[in-house]
């Protein structure tokens, strides 16, 4: 490979470890970006799965309310799988321009929708109605495109929760869906065992960044630096729709 798109990937990994460490966001959505454009998407996509539920496995048993939030929203967790696996295996025929695009365009539309957080309350007798439709169609994206938060961050926003249970509930469909997918790869040959060894390795970036971030988060303005991170994200899911 090019000596420069194996830094461009390893920055990437960096970069999104350094983001979810300062700011929270996905880690997924924020790495996908420069591994796309260095490797192609369904490479990018069998490389960030293990760093991704390494990311996010930590928060699981430290920020609490776990139980509660499984019984309440295990319909939509468990509707998440079937989109995953029905998509994933799309992935196998399917133009990787039309993933790349679909991509981009979920960039853009969660960093629009992350920057003007429009103030969205859903009625509280549509809320588990509608879990299985949105766990549904956030497992067809994330199969197709590798990214998790659309339509996940905006059902999860409407509905009123407190802070640690927004991030423990959409921590949980992060950790479920990046499983799945690791076992989806596999399973459609999207992902060989020495692949996944690389997967593994990329652990060691990705938890690198996730410290750097985290000592960050204390020196920067919160809400200054998510909005400068939210643009360029924008800008590079701009990137891939223009590519594609």
């Amino acid at each position: 490979m090019d000596p420069l798109l194996i830094s461009l990937a390893a920055f990437g990994l960096i970069a999104a470890g350094v983001l979810k460490g300062a700011t929270g966001l996905g880690y997924s959505s924020c790495a996908l970006p420069f591994l796309a454009a260095a490797l192609g998407l369904k490479t990018a996509i069998a490389l960030v799965v293990i760093p991704a539920i390494a990311s996010n496995l930590a928060l699981l048993w430290t920020t609490g309310h776990f139980r509660e939030t499984i019984a309440r929203f295990w319909p939509f967790y468990v509707s998440t799988m079937p989109g995953i696996g029905i998509w994933l295996y799309a992935l196998v025929w399917l133009d990787p321009r039309h993933a790349e695009l679909m991509l981009g365009v979920l960039i853009v539309t969660y960093s629009i929708y992350s920057i003007l957080r429009p103030p969205v309350a859903l009625p509280t007798q549509l809320q588990r109605p509608l879990q299985a439709p949105a766990g549904l169609l956030n497992g067809f994206f994330t199969g197709l495109t590798g990214s998790q938060v659309m339509p996940l961050l905006p059902y999860m926003l409407s509905l009123g929760l407190d802070r640690a249970q927004l991030v423990q509930a959409t921590n949980i469909a992060v950790t479920l869906a990046s499983s799945c997918m690791a076992i989806g790869l596999l399973a459609f040959g999207l992902m060989s065992l020495p692949g996944l060894g690389i997967s593994v390795l990329a652990i060691i970036p990705a938890m690198t960044g996730v410290i750097i971030g985290v000592r960050l988060r204390g020196l920067i303005p919160e809400g200054q630096f998510k909005t400068v991170v939210l643009i360029v994200l924008g800008l590079l899911g701009a990137g891939l729709i223009m590519r594609s």
